[in-house]
């Protein structure tokens, strides 16, 4: 069967990634901290007759993060999904931060997405099948003042969205999830039902059908979907002229292989079968 890495599996969206993956055929390999709250979603996971290996690993920690690399490198185990879903908030306004909580927020946001996708992109380029999700955050888009966590979510949105058209024609998709507020348990949930609340099984499971059909960005929730949806369209109309003028960000680059030589990847918008 195929194999998932998704880190944050303790609790929370990464969880419930683990268990929606798991319930269509799906392997894992469980990413985070906390190894009780990783044995919890093991078992899970392992009730829908899927294998779960635990990987207990702090993002923020380097020398820790390194053996995560180490395993989405693996070409005798190889990983056909990574979901980098981890994230650390920091929740004062910048000036009234500590530094060091500002650097772990930089160190599990930006830089293990960062390293981990590096890790994992060559074997599935290679493969010619593979996916990547990025969880971004609505707050990337409309941030609260002073906040820091909007900064970093930011960039997980310019990062999938350049390397997204760089992947064209290669077999292997990314995408960026940008979920409003949802009923995870992190925060205080409303008295009533408002649609600015979402379900996190829904919020994956629009995330993952949003993979299939090759988009490279996913918001549910139509309140969100309709913000993103009016901020996103001077990008696009700039990206046709852009096409039109034969210019587009997906047209065909010489890439370099393990040997030296150049190689060009063609357009075709296909996935795996993963998602």
């Amino acid at each position: 069967m195929p194999t998932a890495l998704v880190t944050g599996a303790s609790r929370g969206l990464g969880a419930v990634f683990a268990d929606r993956l798991a319930r269509r055929g799906i392997d894992l390999v469980l990413v985070a901290r906390d190894r009780a709250g990783l044995e919890r979603t093991a078992a899970t996971v392992r009730g829908h007759g899927a294998v779960a290996e635990v990987l207990v690993a702090d993002l923020a920690d380097p020398a820790a993060r390194a053996a995560v690399e180490l395993r989405l490198s693996d070409a005798d185990r190889p990983v056909d999904m990574l979901v980098n879903n981890a994230g650390f908030e920091v929740s004062d306004e910048f000036v009234n931060s500590e530094l060091r909580d500002l650097q772990t927020q930089i160190d599990t946001n930006i830089s293990a997405v960062m390293s981990l996708t590096h890790s994992a992109l060559p074997g599935m380029i290679a493969r010619g099948s593979g996916s990547v999700i990025n969880v971004a955050s609505f707050a990337g888009y409309l941030p609260s003042p002073g906040s820091s966590y909007a900064s970093t979510k930011a960039w997980v949105l310019a990062f999938t969205d350049t390397m997204a058209a760089s992947l064209a024609g290669s077999g292997v998709g990314m995408i960026a999830l940008c979920p409003g507020r949802m009923l995870t348990g992190k925060h205080k949930a409303p008295d009533s039902p408002s649609p600015l609340w979402l379900e996190p099984t829904t919020v994956v499971e629009q995330c993952l059908r949003d993979l299939g059909r090759g988009r490279t960005l996913c918001t549910p929730g139509w309140i969100y979907r309709t913000v993103v949806g009016t901020l996103e369209m001077p990008r696009r109309s700039l990206r046709a002229a852009a096409k039109l003028a034969g210019r587009g960000r997906t047209q065909q680059r010489p890439k370099a292989d393990a040997q030296g030589d150049t190689q060009s990847f063609t357009r075709s918008p296909s996935l795996n079968g993963v998602a």
